[in-house]
């Protein structure tokens, strides 16, 4: 990908597609690996850096994840974080113990400023801890460059080796200056440029998706989504119009979003592509007729868009290229990436569709998060709207209506919906908040309207904050703005007498209503 890399081992931590995005932060080209990963492959890889990961084991412990000394002994520099850490001192002669108190949230962190990884961080500073074990005894070498007011160390290193290790987690938001810390290690210690940059990027793809097709024909299925329109546009500028998109418009999308998909991708539009819209609105609403339960509803609009895009793919023939919007996060969690897979059976990875008649895949996203994709989706000039839309899941609305689907309710969803991301940006919160959207719910009340009574739905709106999607927190909303919302909704959308703000968080709830 680019001949910097520092590379994660993962041993089973929370947090390691964030180590990984913290180290792009800095332009340092990063990959997340299994701690199984042999040590041949790491030599070969050459990589500039590894970091360890956290994880939830004891490292003494017998069954516990580990590695082999001569990872220490590379002559790469070693950065160990939390689990990684001890299992560094573990390794090299030192001791880990299980401590007496657990050390867990932010907590007063004071510092070495003589050593290069805390090179400008303040001599106190806030870090987030999370450990039982703690490192009793440094491994001979290293001496100790940070403390707690209950951890006698929270940092030691052996510079001269390279090796570095810090018992807290620098790659989370609640440590205070964890982004300087890691770029002290990946820019300082290891010496990477920091060449890794979205223009660099799009330039480097374009030209290798051109080498790679020739003049071969590609077909790609385009969602409307950001994913898989900033896929669509790289290899609408590679290849220009040896690319068909088919976009199927299965009439459960976000109100006016299948004619502003066309408005950039269509005929009028400012790429050189074939475009195909399949109106099959009615089709699946059919299908979906009285059908409540939210797993069968996502089997149902999954298998009738693979029937409407094979049916397409039958009218245009043999395709050299199929290709997929898949971003690095569904790599990782389809357990192709890392140690901390969560299996997820709707990531297309790994295995090719059987449906449509294709020599190779071609998936130009595979390497970026969802933060780089919206990146490269502006560096090639797409419109801000699509760059920026909300994340959407593949079902679309289907999941977002409680119960069964039909047009009226789906009418219903999307007004309320356009209403809510209008105000939401007008009261400019539209970039503070990572997701929100409205919701039906299947439950009708009573309600007064003028002199009549009414039986209408309620319409509930979410909104959450997080960092990586696997944890969230409702998002504070000024009542204001909620009260102007449930205004607007229950004036101007038929159906609907009820607005209520979902207040759960990510455990328990999830970001999804369905």
């Amino acid at each position: 990908m680019t001949g910097e890399m520092v590379i994660v081992l993962d041993f089973g931590g929370q947090y390691n597609q964030l180590v990984a995005r913290r180290v792009r932060e800095c332009n340092v080209y990063c990959e997340i690996y299994s701690y199984k990963t042999p040590i041949g492959k790491i030599k070969e890889m050459n990589p500039k850096g590894i970091i360890l990961t956290g994880g939830p084991n004891s490292c003494y412990e017998e069954d516990s994840p580990t590695y082999t000394k001569e990872l220490f002994e590379l002559g790469i520099p070693v950065l160990g974080l939390c689990y990684g850490a001890q299992l560094m001192q573990h390794i090299l002669g030192g001791k880990v113990e299980r401590a007496e108190t657990r050390e867990y949230g932010k907590t007063e962190v004071l510092v070495d400023t003589g050593s290069q990884l805390f090179h400008n961080v303040l001599p106190s500073t806030i870090c987030w801890m999370s450990h039982f074990d703690y490192i009793s005894r440094v491994a001979p070498g290293f001496t100790i460059t940070a403390h707690t007011e209950n951890c006698p160390v929270a940092a030691a290193e052996n510079a001269t080796q390279g090796l570095y290790a810090i018992q807290f987690h620098p790659e989370v938001l609640h440590t205070q200056e964890g982004t300087k810390m890691l770029y002290n290690f990946v820019r300082g210690v290891c010496g990477c440029a920091g060449d890794w940059k979205m223009d660099s990027f799009v330039e480097r793809s374009i030209r290798e998706i051109r080498e790679k097709v020739g003049d071969g024909k590609v077909l790609c299925a385009l969602s409307g989504g950001v994913d898989s329109s900033v896929a669509a546009v790289l290899l609408a500028k590679a290849v220009g119009d040896q690319l068909t998109c088919v976009f199927v418009d299965h009439g459960l999308l976000r109100k006016n979003e299948g004619d502003e998909v066309e408005a950039v991708f269509g005929p009028e539009g400012d790429y050189d592509l074939n475009f195909i819209r399949v109106n099959a609105q009615q089709r699946f609403y059919d299908k979906l007729a009285g059908v409540s339960e939210p797993e069968r509803k996502r089997k149902i609009i999954g298998e009738e868009f693979i029937r409407v895009f094979e049916e397409e793919a039958k009218k245009i023939g043999a395709v050299d290229f199929l290709v997929q919007g898949t971003i690095y996060p569904d790599v990782v969690e389809s357990g192709l990436g890392g140690e901390s897979a969560v299996i997820k059976s709707h990531h297309n990875v790994g295995g090719l569709p059987d449906y449509v008649d294709f020599k190779e895949i071609i998936e130009p996203l595979r390497n970026l998060f969802k933060d780089e994709v919206r990146k490269a989706g502006l560096e090639l000039g797409l419109p801000e709207y699509l760059v920026f839309r909300q994340p959407f899941p593949g079902p679309g609305l289907g999941i977002r209506i409680i119960g069964d689907v039909t047009e009226e309710k789906v009418r219903i969803v999307q007004d309320a919906d356009a209403i809510y991301r209008e105000e939401i940006a007008n009261a400019g919160l539209d970039k503070e908040i990572n997701q929100y959207f409205a919701a039906l719910t299947n439950m009708r009340s009573v309600g007064v309207m003028g002199d009549e009574r009414t039986y209408d739905y309620a319409v509930a709106l979410r909104a959450v904050k997080t960092i990586d999607f696997m944890t969230a927190e409702a998002a504070e909303i000024p009542f204001e703005v909620l009260n102007k919302v449930m205004n607007r909704i229950i004036n101007e959308v038929k159906g609907v007498n009820r607005v209520m703000y979902d207040l759960t968080s990510k455990p328990p709830g999830t970001i999804e209503f369905e």
